[in-house]
């Protein structure tokens, strides 16, 4: 019998030109897994939103730090973990945003963490001060989109 878990990884330094190579090795991955495009593009987008605050509020723009992005694919689950040693972050001092209040007043930013909560079935955050920092994005293929393995 196949083994269907997978584990591939990644790491960047914090640089915003360096978001591209995220993308397409998340876009890859996913869609090898067996995500739609829309899945596909929901899933970079978390990716790149998590990678986005690490580089800005993290490491405040510090361009020699280290962004650790690993995939673990298992039969109908994609879990991205991405990895960093910056500032941590505390998922309870982000309240829901009003998106008509937003919107209203052309704000730019601050949807980050509420749009991976909408678009991933799970995100969970963990940290060790001091040591590391870590958000968990999952997302499962659906029975619909699951291909059929022999």
């Amino acid at each position: 019998m196949v083994s269907y878990s997978r584990k591939i990884a990644i790491r960047i330094q914090s640089r915003t030109e360096n978001l591209q190579q995220v993308r397409n090795f998340v876009a890859e991955a996913a869609r090898e897994f067996g995500f739609s495009d829309d899945e596909t593009s929901n899933i970079v987008l978390s990716v790149d939103e998590a990678c986005t605050n690490i580089i800005k509020h993290a490491y405040q723009f510090a361009t020699d730090r280290h962004i650790s992005i690993d995939i673990l694919r298992e039969r109908n689950s994609f879990e991205v973990r991405i990895q960093d040693n910056g500032k941590p972050f505390d998922p309870e001092s982000i309240r829901t945003p009003d998106l008509k209040e937003h919107l209203s007043h052309y704000r730019r930013g601050g949807l980050g963490v509420y749009l991976m909560r909408r678009l991933m079935d799970r995100v969970e955050y963990n940290f060790v001060p001091g040591k590391v920092n870590e958000v968990r994005l999952v997302k499962n293929l659906s029975p619909a989109s699951m291909p059929v393995r022999r």
